[in-house]
């Protein structure tokens, strides 16, 4: 059985030792378009490593590729990496993320839901350093074709926007380069770069990373609604609905409830075809 779901929740966790400085942190913000405009004291927050700060979703790319690849390569899991997809992802931080760090970062299986067709595998990662718990990240892995091996469905997470509408949109366009830049924080997937790689997946041409849209729409938020402060932020989830391609736009629209942002994420040039669904900021 290629998924032994008692087996996979049992195994220890995979424990490593991470570490990252300001040109880890200024490469990430730079992958998500950060620097535009150069000048601007906004922007430096981003880009400058006298003035910087951390964007939270750093998280998914400080030793997430050990994550992934552990959690994938866990006792009781045996399955075809190319049915795999990236079908979620959520981050809890504990306190904010420091511009140089050491830290220890431990990976497992917390949960394997079986969609019928499908698997989905929970991979939980948390870091810590001297001082104490960092953050917690579950990505959320949909493999096709690797159910029916009898477990829970697992929860609905969909998130009913409100009848109204956006108390603000916002647009980032995604430059032509970017997802070469992008892959520069760990993700060499082909599939961002390669032409060829990608018409053999399906696609005309190279598509965008879901974590940099992930990226790039937790930057929208944090400069617009929550005034630039990126220790606000509490947690951040999202649901990858659909793809998005270098040259094109991102819309952002977002609603502003009692402590948190709920967001929903489109291609402009596409009619508005999703990217991101069930997209929420909880913040303080």
């Amino acid at each position: 059985m290629p998924i032994d779901a008692a087996r996979a929740l049992a195994a220890d966790p995979r424990q490593g030792d991470i570490g990252w400085d300001h040109k880890d942190i200024q490469l990430y913000h730079l992958g998500l378009g950060a620097g535009l405009p150069a000048t601007d004291p906004d922007e430096l927050r981003y880009t400058l490593e006298s003035k910087l700060h951390v964007l939270p979703s750093f998280a998914t790319v400080a030793g997430a590729g050990m994550a992934m690849m552990g959690g994938l390569a866990a006792p009781g899991i045996d399955v075809n990496l190319a049915h795999v997809l990236h079908g979620g992802q959520s981050i809890e931080l504990h306190r904010p993320i420091p511009v140089k760090g050491s830290a220890t970062s431990s990976a497992k299986v917390a949960a394997l839901y079986d969609k019928g067709k499908a698997a989905v595998i929970v991979l939980r990662t948390e870091v810590a350093d001297a001082d104490g718990p960092l953050w917690t990240s579950d990505a959320q892995i949909f493999v096709r074709g690797e159910g029916g091996f009898g477990g829970e469905r697992g929860p609905s997470v969909k998130e009913e926007l409100p009848e109204r509408a956006p108390d603000r949109t916002e647009e980032r366009r995604i430059r032509d380069e970017q997802a070469l830049l992008y892959r520069l924080s760990g993700d060499w997937n082909p599939l961002h770069a390669d032409p060829e790689f990608a018409k053999l997946a399906g696609f005309d041409r190279p598509i965008l990373h879901g974590l940099c849209s992930y990226g790039m729409t937790l930057k929208a938020v944090v400069d617009t609604a929550l005034g630039g402060d990126v220790s606000r932020v509490r947690a951040y989830r999202t649901r990858f609905a659909g793809i998005v391609f270098p040259g094109e736009t991102l819309r952002i629209r977002m609603w502003q409830e009692p402590g948190r942002v709920l967001a929903s994420v489109t291609a402009v040039e596409r009619d508005d075809a999703p990217v991101l669904a069930d997209t929420v900021v909880e913040h303080s």
